[in-house]
């Protein structure tokens, strides 16, 4: 297999987002077992927003992954809980525009957001960030959103709101893995939270696209939240619901395992999980095994949030 590696760490402007591989696309993605819908978008009218312009502030020290391959591989439940590359060809039914997130609890602005309003009120951009998942795999990937702080600055939180609780849709008919899923004892549906400091943290995004196009629906499609210095699963897909609340939020995977996930679950590569270590990471697709960056190489950014003894 040949494969062009970058001469240096930083990725130039469009080269960073290849849409097929150097020598022999087809070839080299059948042979990784990543073929497939790969491509599959809501419907929602994206004319002139995608894609939208880079900012260059945010860099990275590796080569951005393929977009065959992010799109390929995905933690994806609602629509398969165990296999990854199934998640792209079990998303046809998912039904994505129109769409609309309630917002709800200590706001002074109760309301409900219409996501092409949403869209038409905050503009666009992107950003290379790091994606680590808890299962020790990782990513680096161009989302495209705004900064969360920008729409909770317009909903007003109160004082009492010291969380915002998330929940995904629950459409059982759109998304066959969710029968599958409360066979495994998962109770639906989706749900996390994030500190107010954290969910206003200049990196945490409200992600709608990906690669400059709108986000597939196998990567949370039209609209999740990405939190880059945490585990995957703290990033939110399809969301429908912002709760401003005043207490810790239970969430998903803490009260499905509370000895494994907890409430912060921010990368740490000195705290083993208790079935695997996390003190490397296997990049995707070609599996490159990389030593893990305390808070996926974002900790003079977000370090000074957090007394090293959260879990």
């Amino acid at each position: 297999m040949l494969i062009r590696i970058p001469k240096t760490w930083e990725i130039p402007e469009r080269e960073a987002t290849p849409e097929h591989v150097y020598w022999n696309r087809r070839e080299i993605v059948r042979a990784a077992g990543f073929l497939g819908a790969a491509g599959l978008l809501g419907a929602a009218d994206t004319a002139g927003l995608y894609p939208a312009k880079r900012n260059p502030a945010f860099t990275l020290d590796r080569p951005i992954t393929e977009e065959w391959a992010a799109t390929g591989y995905n933690n994806y439940y609602e629509f398969h809980p165990t296999d990854k590359q199934a998640v792209k060809d079990l998303v046809g039914k998912f039904v994505t525009h129109p769409w609309s997130i309630e917002v709800k609890g200590h706001v002074a602005k109760p309301q409900t957001l219409d996501l092409d309003d949403v869209l038409k009120k905050f503009p666009l951009e992107e950003r290379l960030y790091r994606f680590r998942c808890v299962e020790a795999w990782s990513m680096a990937v161009p989302w495209t959103g705004f900064p969360m702080s920008e729409l909770i600055k317009t909903l007003q939180p109160k004082p009492e709101a010291k969380y915002i609780r998330f929940v995904t849709v629950n459409r059982p008919h759109q998304m066959p893995g969710m029968r599958m899923g409360e066979a495994l004892g998962y109770k639906w549906p989706y749900y996390e939270g994030l500190r107010m400091d954290e969910a206003m943290h200049p990196l945490t995004m409200i992600v709608t696209g990906l690669y400059g196009k709108p986000l597939p629906k196998q990567n949370g499609a039209p609209v999740r939240v990405i939190v880059p210095w945490k585990y995957g699963y703290k990033s939110i897909k399809s969301i429908v619901t912002m709760d401003f609340v005043s207490k810790v939020p239970p969430t998903f995977w803490n009260d499905t395992q509370a000895t494994e996930y907890g409430f912060y679950s921010n990368v740490n590569p000195n705290k083993r999980h208790p079935r695997w270590s996390q003190a490397f990471e296997k990049v995707i697709p070609r599996m490159e095994v990389r030593r893990t960056l305390m808070y996926n190489g974002y900790e003079s950014e977000v370090a000074r949030l957090y007394d090293g003894k959260e879990f």
